[in-house]
């Protein structure tokens, strides 16, 4: 019983942090955009003649997403329309389960994984989810029984198909130095250390494994410059036939699968919740020692992590309103010509330095 408990308590977390995460993005994606572009930005929406600087628009939004008419075109195949945004949400944040936010945390004389399932093909695992999220927008472009829908629902696949190819070739120089798929062992690994004082951080291990896969990461997201499935000017993409709601599910699995793709540059490339020289019981470093409570440890190693994830979400918003769309076959083509072979190059070159 304890330890579904602590489980629901693990799932709870996370989930309170992804969304409240996810509140902060949909008010920094504007305000971001309005410095960027020397505008005020959001401001009007206000509680009692507080705005805020603009903090209540995503809840303006909601409340009319929510009061919108719920349209279903007639010739829509009515189970599969209302499945998909369902769909494309649930594989995008079930991903979250094999992060993990911290090290262990004892309380009570229980001790607690800050992870809320530790497998050990946790990296398999996230894969699969994204795959899977993929039929959320190719069942929504079909089901609509709209041909822009319907379009757009194909770019979606095979877009994520393509640049899913060149993030699994990424990993895998990952997992031949690390010899392991979990998550977790993972980042035990990277709180091992260069010459006694250089943390061995995948960023430092895998420098060109980590563009490939940030580049492949912003393209699993479809969003600019990889927005070819939502292109307002071409297509208008898969959710065309899509109101209210279902239509704001779609936007937050965008917002969702950023902030997981920002837990996975944090897990792979840059120590997950590890601080340099910030062990169990305090900081070590050389011969000096400073003491810390464990559960203040477990607090920084949390606050690490989180403060990491938002880092690479500011990231992925500023590179959003930096640059243009692609063309589509400008997008397929650096799939296929480009990233795909340098990410088999890494590998074998990984792979070389390994054997010798």
């Amino acid at each position: 019983m304890t330890e579904i408990v602590i489980t629901m308590g693990k799932i709870a977390f996370v989930l309170f942090c992804v969304f409240n995460l996810l509140y902060v993005l949909l008010w920094l994606e504007r305000k971001q955009s309005a410095v960027m572009q020397d505008r005020i930005g959001a401001n009007r929406a206000d509680i009692f003649g507080l705005r805020a600087w603009g903090l209540f628009h995503p809840i303006a939004d909601a409340i009319k997403m929510i009061c919108k008419e719920d349209f279903m075109p007639a010739a829509a195949d009515k189970f599969v329309y209302t499945a998909a945004p369902f769909l494309a949400v649930f594989f995008s944040l079930v991903g979250f389960a094999v992060i993990p936010f911290g090290d262990t945390l004892t309380l009570g004389g229980h001790t607690i994984h800050l992870q809320i399932a530790d497998l050990n093909v946790g990296l398999l695992y996230v894969f699969a989810m994204l795959s899977l999220g993929v039929y959320g927008f190719i069942l929504a472009g079909w089901a609509s029984n709209n041909n822009f829908a319907f379009l757009g629902g194909m770019r979606a696949g095979s877009q994520m198909i393509s640049y899913e190819i060149t993030m699994g070739a990424t990993v895998m120089g990952l997992v031949i130095l690390f010899q392991t798929l979990s998550l977790n062992q993972m980042v035990q690994a990277q709180g091992e250390y260069f010459f006694g004082f250089i943390p061995k951080w995948g960023v430092l291990l895998q420098p060109l494994g980590f563009l490939l896969f940030l580049i492949a990461g912003i393209a699993e997201t479809k969003r600019i410059p990889f927005d070819l499935p939502e292109g307002e000017s071409e297509i208008i993409g898969y959710f065309v036939e899509y109101s209210g709601m279902k239509f704001g599910m779609f936007m937050m699995t965008d917002f969702i699968e950023t902030i997981l793709l920002s837990a996975m540059l944090t897990t792979l490339f840059f120590g997950g919740w590890q601080i340099p020289y910030l062990h169990a019981d305090g900081f070590h470093l050389g011969g000096l020692r400073l003491a810390i409570n464990p559960v203040l440890v477990s607090f920084l190693q949390v606050a690490a992590f989180g403060l990491k994830v938002f880092c690479f979400c500011w990231l992925l918003l500023l590179i959003r309103w930096t640059l243009p769309r692609f063309r589509y076959d400008q997008l397929m083509a650096l799939g296929w010509k480009f990233m795909l072979p340098l990410s088999l190059l890494n590998l074998a070159i990984t792979g070389l330095v390994v054997l010798l």
